[in-house]
């Protein structure tokens, strides 16, 4: 049987991560959460790879992302994709607002607990 269960998130009540991230709507085989920094929030942060793929879009603002030894920098209207297994760090250039979705899901159990966002 097909699951037709309509989920809506009112992100006014949504959790909020380690990184800082909120999560957003989540189904079986993928995710969104909302960023929205300053600058200064990733400093140092370390490159990373994840399990997941992500894609995002930038709402507002300007950031820098580093992946697999190319530099980026992603500003409002921009999207960008993160491979799965891929190194990559981003840093908050000017306050940034993102929507990224994962897949699979990047959720709140714990996939995603390091300091330094995706």
């Amino acid at each position: 049987m097909t699951d037709t269960t309509v989920k809506k998130v009112d992100s006014s009540a949504s959790p909020e991560g380690a990184m800082g991230q909120t999560y957003l709507a989540s189904g079986k085989r993928i995710s969104m959460r909302l960023w929205n920094e300053e600058p200064g929030d990733k400093e140092g942060s370390p490159s990373r790879r994840r399990e997941y793929e992500t894609v995002g879009f930038v709402i507002s603002g300007k950031a820098e992302l580093e992946l697999e030894g190319q530099t980026v920098i992603l500003s409002t209207g921009d999207s960008w994709v993160v491979p799965e297994g891929a190194d990559h760090r981003y840093r908050v250039l000017e306050h940034f607002k993102a929507v990224e979705a994962t897949s699979p899901p990047a959720d709140v159990q714990g996939r995603d607990a390091a300091p330094g966002g995706d």
